[in-house]
């Protein structure tokens, strides 16, 4: 149990998260290239991929009982939203900070993208596996 959950609805719980925020870093990308800021995008898609990288960490192994790299990219994600936050709220964008800001979102976006390829080919290969022959 996590959070009052069974593991397989806590996991449904995150993957949705994830994709959540994944659909409106991806439409935030295009605001940005488009110098469309989308400040209600923008806030949806920081706060679930600040959720999707907190709520990794409670899926087992934990990260008292190991670290993986699942581990280390969440850690890195969330300095890097912590870093895009202070940017886009505190400093306001001013100088630096919109560069700053939109490099540390823009990773933070990738890295999320990158871990649901990751464990999509992973689910394919597990898939493959047990296809008849």
């Amino acid at each position: 149990m996590i959070l009052g959950m069974s593991l397989s609805t806590f996991v449904t719980a995150h993957v949705i998260i994830s994709l959540i925020g994944i659909v409106a870093g991806i439409i935030v990308m295009f605001g940005l290239l488009g110098s469309n800021r989308m400040p209600g995008l923008t806030a949806i898609f920081l706060l679930f991929t600040i959720l999707t990288s907190a709520t990794g960490f409670l899926i087992p192994p934990l990260l008292t009982e190991t670290l993986l790299p699942s581990h280390m990219i969440g850690i890195l994600s969330l300095v890097l939203l912590a870093i895009a936050c202070i940017a886009l709220y505190g400093m306001e964008l001013s100088g630096a900070w919109r560069w700053i800001y939109v490099v540390t979102a823009m990773i933070s976006l990738y890295l999320n993208v990158f871990v649901l390829v990751f464990f999509v080919l992973m689910i394919i290969g597990a898939w493959r596996r047990f296809r008849p022959a």
